[in-house]
């Protein structure tokens, strides 16, 4: 039998944020958190494949997918509010004890839920998420960090490619060897929503923003090692945004962290569901099934 996914809004202080739920109540919770430019939509088959025996929230980040887009006026743009806002939702619903699945712009996320209240994480999978200086591939940040240093109309112009219709296919379908095997719905979707008016002045203050992520790599390592939480990280090999290093990295703090490097890119639910999936139950049952019933 299909498992339902439920989808819904919550209103939390005062945005309207939409996200995906599906599984038993009672079930051990797994929170999915989306990267850029996507939303809880790359996580449309992965969520039937684990709501069997897990509590599954896959919320929209304010600014993508389904919640509110509010404009950078109207709203300051940063991953410590976007880290916020995922915290009040999480409470609002119930879930004080859960494991994060974090890829992208989710991975900054996670990462201060994991510090603000280390004790809630109960496991960490890591699908192309960065923590460490090892995963950035620099031909892709390069551009990135030259609009981080210093605003002006040539780095803006280099960086606006990421939102282009050629650069969100790109990132969908580099590194994967058959690109036929990846749909169009994917870019087409995101594509819709970064189009909203006032949406580029948004995805530009996050690359602005992303500066402050690797000041936080250093807190998040102690956290590894102090905390010995479970690590999963499952990762694309040719990601031409984050390397394989950044799986790698893992092991260095992480204790027995569990690392995979499948052929792929960035979104490998897209192009290797199966393989992805079947190693995130695996390791999910062994780490939060096997707890919840000793």
């Amino acid at each position: 039998m299909r498992n339902v996914v439920h989808h819904r809004f919550a209103d939390v202080q005062g945005q309207r944020l939409f996200y995906r739920e599906a599984g038993p109540v009672e079930a051990p919770v797994v929170v999915l958190l989306h990267g850029f430019p996507t939303s809880s939509y790359m996580f449309r088959d992965l969520i039937p494949l684990l709501a069997d025996r897990y509590r599954v929230i896959a919320p929209d980040l304010p600014g993508f997918g389904l919640s509110d887009a509010p404009t950078v006026e109207e709203f300051d743009y940063t991953f410590d509010a976007l880290a916020e806002l995922t915290d009040e939702l999480l409470k609002s619903l119930g879930a004080e004890r859960y494991a994060i699945y974090v890829q992208d712009y989710g991975a900054p996320v996670g990462w201060r839920l994991a510090l603000k209240d280390p004790e809630a994480i109960t496991g960490i999978v890591t699908q192309n998420g960065n923590g460490y200086d090892d995963g950035f591939v620099a031909d892709f940040w390069k551009v990135v960090w030259d609009y981080q240093n210093e605003q002006n109309a040539e780095t803006e112009e280099a960086v606006r490619w990421a939102l282009s219709p050629e650069g969100i296919r790109w990132q969908y379908v580099t590194g994967v060897a058959d690109e036929t095997v990846v749909s169009p719905d994917t870019w087409h979707h995101d594509l819709q929503k970064l189009a909203r008016p006032g949406n580029d002045q948004v995805q530009l203050k996050l690359f602005r923003d992303y500066a402050t992520n690797s000041a936080l790599y250093p807190d998040l390592h102690e956290y590894l090692r102090t905390s010995q939480v479970p690590v999963l990280a499952v990762w694309g090999r040719n990601d031409p945004i984050f390397g394989p290093a950044g799986a790698e990295a893992f092991a260095r703090d992480a204790k027995d962290a569990e690392i995979h490097l499948l052929d792929g890119g960035h979104f490998l639910l897209e192009s290797a569901l199966d393989e992805t999936g079947r190693l995130i139950g695996d390791f999910l049952d062994r780490k939060l099934l096997s707890r919840a019933t000793v």
